[in-house]
């Protein structure tokens, strides 16, 4: 698999990222050990994670994956830390909460670092110079050897990345992680800039749009889906409504006059965006993720990325219309 340096760092990763959202809870011990066997024999490197994935059973697998199935050497670990696994979903990204967070999951994942730790989300109760400050002791201690952000949006990710450039003794941020798929392009009007003009890459998450990019919802909702989960179904309602609909049709045809599946369609569109490192894969088994793997060799012509943009393009006013029509 090809590698790509993680925005204007020396990391370089897999242009496919492995997530493992699911891990711990939907997706056991043995499914888990054959995905990341099947990712690693591809040339995988990047796994990515969070300490509130599974209240820590991902995280915790994982460690369990890497001592006894894959050199840790090999790969490039992501995790995150910052959310507060409550009915509410709060954040707490404070000194003290992000460093003791950061000692657990080095102990769940059995390493002595973590090669990417992300801000799992913007706090507002936590001014964000502390923030920042956990993760320049996580860097100076070694127990983090990049560090990035993950759902913050433009003006946040903009000011954090400054923040850090802005004197000697910062650690400059790597990546920003973000949802980015042509079922949501929101990342395009703020996000993505800030990103591409601050040396930051791109990890996109949910690249297949929830697996409706897949096509595999058009007849209904499969029972053994995401979306036929009692506990995955809100997380996948958003993006089965008529606009949805029309996008998967493009992008079906685009499929069919390419001898291809739509997943691989979907997942090259965004692969090969501008700023984008690597996106994020979760899959339910082995089968799933090898078959997302093949789009390696798949690089769309550009009338089909021209035809995709168009049919997807989220509609943007003002600040970015042309305000002397206004």
């Amino acid at each position: 698999m090809e590698h790509r340096h993680l925005g204007r760092t020396g990391l370089r990763v897999s242009r496919l990222g492995l997530g493992t959202l699911t891990w711990g809870r939907n997706t056991g011990e043995r499914d888990a050990a054959d995905q990341l066997k099947t990712f690693w024999n591809a040339g995988g490197s990047l796994v990515d994670t969070a300490d509130v994935y599974a209240d820590g059973g991902a995280e915790y697998l994982l460690g369990r994956l890497i001592e006894d199935l894959v050199p840790r050497s090999d790969l490039v670990i992501a995790t995150k830390a910052g959310s507060v696994p409550d009915p509410d979903r709060r954040f707490d990204t404070s000194r003290g909460h992000l460093l003791a967070a950061l000692d657990a999951s080095l102990q769940r994942l059995g390493t002595d670092y973590v090669d990417l730790w992300q801000v799992h989300a913007f706090d507002p109760g936590t001014p964000l110079d502390e923030t920042l400050q956990a993760l320049d002791i996580a860097v100076a201690s070694g127990r983090a050897r990049y560090v990035g952000v993950s759902n913050f949006c433009g003006w946040q990710l903009a000011k954090a990345a400054t923040w850090q450039l802005a004197a000697a003794g910062r650690t400059a941020l790597a990546s920003t992680q973000m949802e980015y798929s042509l079922l949501q392009r929101g990342v395009e009007r703020e996000v993505l800039p800030a990103a591409m003009d601050l040396g930051l890459g791109l990890l996109p998450s949910s690249p297949l749009g929830r697996g409706v990019l897949t096509g595999k919802y058009r007849g209904g909702t499969p029972q053994e889906s995401r979306g036929g989960s009692e506990d995955m179904a809100p997380f996948v309602a958003p993006y089965l409504d008529d606009a949805a609909a029309l996008i998967v049709d493009a992008l079906t045809i685009a499929a069919d006059g390419l001898a291809v599946s739509p997943l691989h369609v979907a997942l090259a569109w965004v692969r090969d965006r501008p700023g984008v490192t690597a996106p994020l894969l979760g899959a339910r088994n082995a089968q799933q993720l090898t078959a997302a793997l093949s789009v390696e060799a798949l690089t769309l012509p550009d009338e089909i990325c021209q035809a995709l943009d168009d049919v997807s393009a989220p509609l943007h006013r003002y600040p970015d219309h042309d305000w002397s029509t206004l």
